[in-house]
Formats: C-alpha cells, structure tokens, sequence
C-alpha cells in the first residue's frame, strides 16, 4: 500500500521546488535534473522518468526565464507579476457570462461538448491586462491556433525585413514575392500588431 505522503509528490512539483529554491540564478539542465531525480527516487522509491520535460513545461508556463539554451532562471518577482495579469475565476465568469459561454470565433459552447477558455485579446506578453476589456471566451481549438499564429511573427518580420533589402536593391522579382507573403498575412488577419508599411 502506498504512503499517503508519497503519493502527494509530484514531479513538477520538484522541479519548481528547486527553482524557488535558487532564485534569480542561472541554472543549467543537468544541475536540475540530478537534484530532481535522486529527490524523487529517495521520497518515492521509483525513477523520474523526464524531468527535462518539466523544466521546459515550467518554462512555456511563464515561471521560467530562458536565459540560453539549456538554462533557465526563476524570477519571483516575474511570477507575481505573471499571476497578477492571470484572469481570477471570477474575472472568467465575467468574461464567460457577457460572451454567453460561446467561444467568440465559432460560437461552439459547453452543449456542444467544447471546453472554454478565457482568453487575453492582446496577449500578456504584449503587455495585455487582466481586465474584461482584453479578455474574450474561446474554445481549445481556437487557443491553440492562436499560439500557432503567434509562431509566424518570425516569419512575418523576416519577411518585412527582406521586402525592405528589395526595395533598397530595386529587386524588383524579389519585392514582388515578397508583396505576395505579406499580403497573405494581411489578408487573414494575422500578427497584425506587425506593421508592415508598402
């Protein structure tokens, strides 16, 4: 039978544990992993399988900084403030309540079996609050397409910056093709906080 105590210990629940427990210092991967993984084995009896994993899920969360590959840093004043700009529950009532429960890009809600979302409109780290005004319901599916957006604003200033180097050059083929992109993004609605001037 398994000890109470032991089965409330988590693995990620490690991981943060060493963070916080060395703040605002530059930690490398394998510093963590040895700690975490003999922490667990000793308090568990059993192998922590993938504690690399918990560092870059910690990371993509918000409580980590990415200070260059493989090292991270844990800044508890970024924390309190990433809390802060969080939505309260009651905060996401709120926003669910004046949406009607219905995700405001395809109106799918709870009836069709679709798990909803409180959402910040200009993202937090754009510098979007936690107010009713930037905040906005949407299913999973429309969360997860708006990260995916979120990954072509390298693409998109990529392709400003060479449109630029065109221009400069006179390439003319080249600031065509390069017209042609852009106008996709523009044309969908994405990055549109990107300006690209013609």
């Amino acid at each position: 039978m398994k000890n109470k105590k032991t089965e409330k210990i988590s693995q990620q629940g490690l991981v943060m544990k060493y963070f916080e427990n060395n703040p605002n210092r530059n930690i490398s991967h394998p510093e963590v992993v040895d700690w975490t993984a003999a922490e667990y084995l000793k308090k568990t009896g059993r192998v922590f399988r993938d504690p690399d994993r918990g560092i870059r899920k910690l990371h993509q969360e918000g409580f980590l900084v990415k200070e260059s590959t493989g090292v991270y840093r844990y800044d508890p004043s970024l924390v309190k403030k990433r809390e802060l700009e969080d939505f309260s529950p009651s905060l996401k009532r709120a926003i669910f309540e004046r949406d009607g429960y219905r995700c405001v890009f395809d109106g799918r809600g709870i009836k069709e079996g679709v798990t909803l979302q409180a959402d910040h409109i200009k993202p937090k780290e754009l510098g979007g609050k936690a107010t009713l005004e930037n905040g906005q319901t949407i299913c999973g599916m429309h969360n997860n397409l708006k990260k995916i957006f979120k990954q072509t604003e390298t693409g998109k200033k990529a392709f400003i910056r060479l449109y630029e180097l065109a221009k400069a050059e006179n390439n003319k083929e080249l600031i065509k093709f390069c017209s042609d992109v852009l106008e996709v993004f523009e044309k969908n609605g994405i990055n549109g906080h990107i300006v690209w001037t013609k």
